[in-house]
């Protein structure tokens, strides 16, 4: 885990084998990329209330961005995303709470 607070928080659904998703369930510290508007994005994820997730599950998921200030005024409640290893979908995910995302971002900004 990250030695600082949690950019936002969503719920992921991890698709099924049979759905094209992961064949292993996934656990904290899993890095995927996190996909919106065309781009993807490096996010560590956390599963605070599980040890695994599985595929075909939903799991509440904490994200910190590699890059907090890239998503600044551009990730916000409610926006969908896509869970990615490469060009494969293995996950769709929604955005429920934006937590320390300012924060993050000021201090990427600060070492600039």
């Amino acid at each position: 885990m990250p030695p600082f607070p949690p950019d936002i928080e969503a719920e992921i659904r991890f698709l099924a084998a049979d759905e094209g998703g992961r064949h292993t369930p996934a656990r904290s510290g899993y890095r995927p990329q996190f996909y919106y508007d065309g781009h993807d994005w490096d996010a560590h994820q956390e599963y605070p209330d599980v040890e695994w997730v599985q595929p075909g599950e939903t799991a509440r998921t904490l994200l910190w961005f590699l890059s907090p200030d890239a998503h600044l005024g551009r990730v916000h409640v409610g926006m969908e995303f896509e869970v990615r290893e490469g060009a494969r979908v293995v996950g769709r995910g929604r955005v429920t709470k934006i937590l320390n995302l300012a924060e993050s971002a000021e201090r990427v900004r600060g070492k600039r």
